[in-house]
């Protein structure tokens, strides 16, 4: 089973759609893409720094057109059997299933990215990686300081998140063979303090038209795979607020024999965490167009 993975926030780096421009109708994509999230997607792709790709209104759309960009160029289509998305890559993923349109996707990415931006101005949060250690331990650690594990990547890593000051004194004492890792992003994603942002976006999706999936889709809620387009789409909603189970993800990959995993753009998170928690599975991160060969041959071995 080949199944293709779409990365969250946080992949994105300076300039990584330059290359992605010169291939057949992508300035088209990209233009119809801004207008519908309603950011400047060129732009900020090709154009803009660190520091002002990283405000999560621009990240989030950002992200997202870039992996739409590449799943449309990626001529392996066919032999992809399964989908999952980490984070706002779940509305990349949404659309490779057909659940969502790619102006849906698109337009709620857009106010997600938004809400999600002004919820994080109302308190002083953020969030930090925490690598290594035992995982329960981990999770007491941050209780202790009232701090929520917002992601469980897998691999070995845990992403923390709340309170700036919490996290400073997590770094400062961070649990037994463990490191902390602050992140470069604007907020506690994935925990109670996005819930003004869960209302906007609930709200906005009420009017989209949700189609059940063509194919396998899994969720970041618990890792299972969701057969009703509609439920896909709560599940989006609410995961603005509640943490995502990327190893559980992986899990459901693993028990569903997955043979391959190919990572769309902008790639290499994704295939980082599988490489040690899916070990022995061969699996191609499509950063630029001249990866499309590679994920091809791994879709299609003998051809």
């Amino acid at each position: 089973m080949i199944i293709a993975v779409f990365p969250g926030q946080g992949s994105q780096s300076p300039g990584f759609l330059t290359p992605w421009l010169d291939v057949d109708g992508a300035r088209d994509r990209l233009a119809a893409y801004s207008d519908w999230s309603g950011v400047d997607l060129i732009a900020a792709g090709t154009e803009w720094d660190a520091e002002r790709i990283r405000d999560t209104q621009v990240a989030q759309p950002l992200i997202v057109a870039a992996s739409l960009l590449s799943w449309n160029a990626l001529d392996a289509r066919d032999a992809v059997e399964g989908v999952a998305g980490h984070s706002v890559g779940e509305f990349a993923a949404a659309v490779a299933a057909g659940i969502l349109s790619e102006e849906d996707a698109l337009r709620l990415v857009g106010i997600r990215g938004r809400a999600m931006a002004e919820a994080a101005t109302a308190q002083a949060t953020g969030m930090s990686a925490v690598i290594g250690g035992d995982q329960d331990a981990v999770v007491a650690r941050l209780g202790e300081l009232d701090l929520t594990p917002a992601n469980y990547n897998g691999g070995g890593q845990l992403v923390a998140a709340g309170r700036v000051d919490a996290l400073a004194a997590l770094a400062e004492t961070p649990p037994p063979a463990t490191r902390v890792i602050p992140l470069a992003v604007a907020g506690a994603f994935h925990t109670r303090f996005m819930e003004p942002a869960v209302e906007r976006l609930r709200e906005a999706a009420e009017s989209v038209q949700a189609s059940d999936p063509r194919t396998t889709i899994w969720t970041n809620r618990d890792g299972s795979a969701v057969p009703s387009g509609r439920d896909f789409v709560r599940a989006l909603v609410e995961q603005v607020a509640s943490p995502v189970r990327w190893d559980l993800c992986m899990g459901a990959f693993s028990d569903a024999g997955v043979g391959g995993l190919i990572e769309l753009s902008p790639a290499g998170t994704l295939t980082g965490l599988a490489k040690r928690a899916l070990r022995g599975v061969p699996s191609v991160a499509v950063k630029t167009p001249d990866d499309l060969a590679s994920a091809r041959r791994l879709a299609h071995p003998d051809a």
